[in-house]
């Protein structure tokens, strides 16, 4: 089973940069997507269906803005929308697709770099996101969530972590909290469990040379239920064409679908 991480960062700019091609080639069985910045009204039939894939979304209200999605091979036996909470679902930050026992879930947690507002947001989002993660951890079911969480974890995480210590993204508070989620919930974080050393980066700021000198932050996770991750037997990041500020996390486990 191969699933695919990918933020677009606009669904209609990666398309244009061969993101749908790609993903028609990756041999994934489920691609997670977040940072749609499109209506329903706004996607082609190729969008919506690349070949050889279903796809599944939940929409920002805001035009231009957020949303995720999931690129489907099977199409699955329930999917949910959203968390059930107004003030987040209006953003467009969770879709669930559920194959048997396996729930595969794209997520897309706020990001604070705009201002004190925006970060305020992401801690609310944080403290409502986190008894759904409990209830996920403890629910029996084979959990992996995709997507972009905003956080680097650890140093190893970010190549300038000295800059970033009071920045957005690598605040104590955050860093603790998605700590919890490894140590409390005892959810996985597959790509740091299976290379312990590798930096792993999947995102790069547009300012400077930052991409050209790797100056990059590892913020797209795939995070799973014990049992799940110690299936995963490798993982890369796809690098060989730019789809958007975020490269694709490309991760293949040895279970069923």
């Amino acid at each position: 089973m191969r699933i695919v991480s990918a933020n677009l960062n606009g669904i209609r700019s990666a398309s244009n940069k061969g993101f749908l091609d790609w993903a028609a080639q990756s041999g994934a069985d489920v691609i997670g997507l977040q940072e749609l910045k499109a209506q329903a009204g706004d996607l082609t039939d190729a969008m919506r269906a690349p070949a050889g894939y279903r796809g599944y979304f939940h929409y920002a209200q805001k035009k231009g803005y957020s949303g995720v999605g999931l690129y489907c091979r099977r199409e699955p036996d329930r999917l949910i929308e959203g968390l059930g909470l107004p003030e987040f679902d209006a953003e467009g930050r969770y879709i669930e697709a559920q194959f048997g026992k396996l729930s595969v879930i794209s997520v897309y947690l706020p990001s604070g770099s705009s201002g004190e507002e925006r970060q305020q947001v992401k801690f609310a989002f944080m403290a409502a996101f986190w008894p759904h993660l409990a209830q996920l951890a403890q629910c029996g079911r084979d959990i992996l969530l995709l997507g972009d969480w905003n956080i680097a974890h650890n140093e190893i995480d970010l190549k300038n972590w000295k800059g970033n210590l009071k920045n957005s993204g690598f605040l104590p508070e955050e860093r603790a909290w998605i700590g919890r989620v490894f140590g409390e919930l005892k959810l996985v974080d597959v790509w740091r469990t299976l290379y312990p050393d590798a930096p792993g980066y999947t995102w790069w700021s547009n300012r400077g040379q930052a991409y050209a000198k790797d100056v990059g932050w590892r913020i797209d996770y795939h995070i799973a239920t014990a049992a799940l991750a110690a299936t995963a037997r490798q993982a890369s990041v796809y690098k060989d064409v730019k789809f958007s500020d975020h490269a694709p996390l490309v991760v293949d486990y040895d279970y069923p679908l």
